[in-house]
């Protein structure tokens, strides 16, 4: 980046700037889309100066139907060179690649910088992005297959300018989960939360100070995402997970309890009350039948857990999709694969869950 800095502007607005003076006079009759979705904190609404260090600043897609030869979209993708202004609002409007870290874009007044302004069919875009193309459909095996994190760069960002209706078509079909699916992850989350809620109390009973931590941190995390998905929100990853809960209203009630929670001596009676907010949450979405949301002790010993199981039970309960009655309560594919490098493969994250539904019974 050069040394001159420019005001910060948030990029979805810097790449609106782009699109409206610089390349849509390019495309006067061309029939297409515009857009800043996919990758980047922008795209979640999160960017901050420290984000301008990389793959951030004045970029966007620009879909056109798939009848446009390839030869046309290079040629398009050259006039848009041309007519690129040095700077934007102060920023450069090309990119060089960052020295030793690979598919990493810094911005540049370099005369040998390059664009990124993707010129792109929809369906190549939409299958990269995705693993799939939502405009044949979106079929319950898509919806499980889809890491939250791409679902949320696909609905997030902004869309500048749509002739065709095929991106906001698409946008408008991936917003949330059917409710079928949105039952079935919900009680997948809380069977992750059941499996593990009793163990914090353990960990503090033998005086595990460490292995109290990681267990409480875990069921904190599965918390925040339990918020994000009640409140039909795609769970971000880990670097904004955070952020994304903190934004929901109910976190003004549920946040302070998980930070007692993490810094506690005795944890697993900050978690109980935890489980009960969210567990009222819960109740009123009418989703599933309501349940005692109150805190009770583990069978025998006296750690106070909600047996979040029971709330598995009630959502799988109303669930009818024959697709989903008697698949694992596995989940969507982020709710049991957590590695970054696995659920940036679309293609891998896709054949693992294939993999998993054919675990069903039968």
């Amino acid at each position: 980046m050069p040394d001159e800095r420019p005001p910060f502007l948030p990029g979805v607005e810097l790449s609106r700037v782009l699109y409206e003076e610089c390349v849509a006079p390019l495309l006067a009759g061309t029939p297409h889309a515009a857009a800043r979705v996919g990758a980047g904190s922008e795209v979640l609404g999160l960017d901050t100066e420290r984000s301008t260090d990389h793959d951030w600043g004045p970029r966007l897609q620009l879909f056109l139907p798939e009848g446009f030869e390839p030869e046309a979209l290079e040629r398009l993708r050259g006039r848009i060179a041309a007519a690129l202004p040095r700077r934007l609002r102060g920023w450069p409007t090309r990119y060089t690649p960052a020295p030793g870290d690979p598919g990493v874009w810094r911005l540049t007044d370099a005369p040998e910088g390059r664009h990124l302004v993707e010129v792109v069919h929809f369906g190549d875009w939409f299958v990269e992005w995705l693993g799939f193309d939502p405009r044949a459909g979106v079929t319950t095996a898509d919806w499980l297959a889809t890491p939250t994190q791409r679902l949320a760069g696909f609905v997030g960002g902004a869309v500048f300018s749509d002739g065709t209706g095929e991106l906001i078509g698409a946008r408008e079909a991936l917003a949330w989960y059917p409710s079928d699916v949105w039952r079935y992850v919900l009680a997948c989350q809380w069977q992750r939360i059941a499996q593990e809620e009793a163990f914090a109390g353990r960990c503090t009973e033998v005086g595990d100070d460490l292995g109290e931590r990681v267990v409480t941190a875990r069921l904190v995390r599965d918390l925040m995402r339990l918020c994000l998905l009640l409140a039909r929100h795609y769970p971000p990853y880990s670097k904004w997970l955070g952020s994304a809960f903190a934004r929901l209203p109910e976190a003004a009630g549920v946040a302070p309890v998980l930070r007692r929670a993490l810094v506690s001596s005795d944890p697993q009676r900050e978690l109980a009350e935890a489980y009960r907010l969210v567990a009222q949450w819960q109740n009123r979405t009418g989703l599933a039948e309501a349940l005692t949301p109150e805190p009770r002790p583990f069978h025998s010993r006296p750690y106070p857990v909600l047996d979040a199981g029971r709330f598995t039970e009630a959502l799988l309960a109303r669930v009818e999709d024959p697709e989903l009655v008697g698949r694992p309560p596995v989940g969507a594919v982020d709710q049991y694969l957590d590695g970054t490098d696995a659920l940036e493969n679309v293609t891998l994250a896709r054949k693992v869950s294939s993999a998993v539904d054919r675990l069903r019974p039968g």
